[in-house]
């Protein structure tokens, strides 16, 4: 038995996030009806592993994008009973995948090798278009602002988020219960006109932790919020005091660390 570890690169535009949906919910027969709509990445690859191996897998992500989120480095495993080389393994799986997805690199982890509890940290980056005229280009994969945003602003109010906190203003909510606390290590905020860009390093996020941060700090930009209003804001632990969610396509899981 082996454990295969992927790296995967996809744009999530076309897709219903990475998770497989479940089939056996009230509305399972609209989702039947609009499969080709609510296509997952989780599924696609699942697919393409079944295609190359002739087996039934269980593809473990390390991160749970949304609808329209994307990946330059998604991290996934999986186990199979196979002899077939790590190249023809990338290679075999590329064959099956739509041009949406692709496997950047397959290896083999050891077998307690586990994607997700494994993972140390993600790093997301959240991509802004801030000017007059929208980009036919950058549609699907930056947020389109077309108001002035004061950068400044912007960067003093990120220093609030560093360190060890509990974001739960900034967590959607989820059907489970779990903790709400995080360390965000890192963020840094690359303005090259017209193109904003801001990284967002954490031991882990929440649900649409990443895309509220990112919203809130367009807020705090746009002269909505004052930058000191982020320490209120946390201590307060209630998401109708944080910003907006910002669109799911500005945001790209740039790499996991283990």
């Amino acid at each position: 038995m082996r454990n295969i570890k992927l790296a995967i690169e996809y744009d999530g535009a076309s897709f219903y996030g990475w998770q497989t949906q479940n089939q056996n919910r009230k509305n399972a027969k609209i989702l039947t009806q609009k499969r080709k709509r609510i296509r997952t990445i989780q599924e696609e690859i699942e697919k393409a592993i079944e295609k190359l191996f002739g087996k039934k897998v269980n593809l473990i992500g390390a991160s749970r994008t949304d609808s329209g989120v994307h990946a330059q480095e998604q991290v996934a495993n999986f186990r199979i009973d196979s002899s077939f080389s790590l190249n023809n393994i990338k290679n075999g799986l590329n064959s099956y995948l739509p041009d949406s997805i692709a496997v950047l690199s397959a290896e083999d982890a050891p077998l307690k090798f586990h994607s997700r509890f494994n993972a140390k940290g993600k790093l997301y980056k959240y991509t802004i278009l801030n000017r007059k005229a929208r980009s036919p280009l950058l549609k699907r994969y930056a947020a389109f602002i077309t108001y002035g945003l004061d950068i400044n602003a912007m960067k003093r109010a990120a220093k609030f988020f560093i360190g060890k906190k509990d974001f739960k203003s900034f967590q959607a909510s989820d059907k489970k219960e779990r903790s709400s606390v995080r360390t965000i290590r890192e963020i840094k905020i690359v303005s090259n006109p017209p193109i904003i860009e801001i990284y967002i390093h954490a031991d882990g996020f929440l649900y649409n932790m990443a895309r509220n941060i990112a919203g809130t700090l367009i807020d705090v930009a746009r002269g909505r919020l004052e930058p000191s209003q982020i320490k209120e804001i946390l201590s307060k632990k209630h998401r109708s005091l944080a910003g907006q969610t910002a669109p799911a396509k500005g945001l790209c899981l740039e790499k996991v660390y283990y």
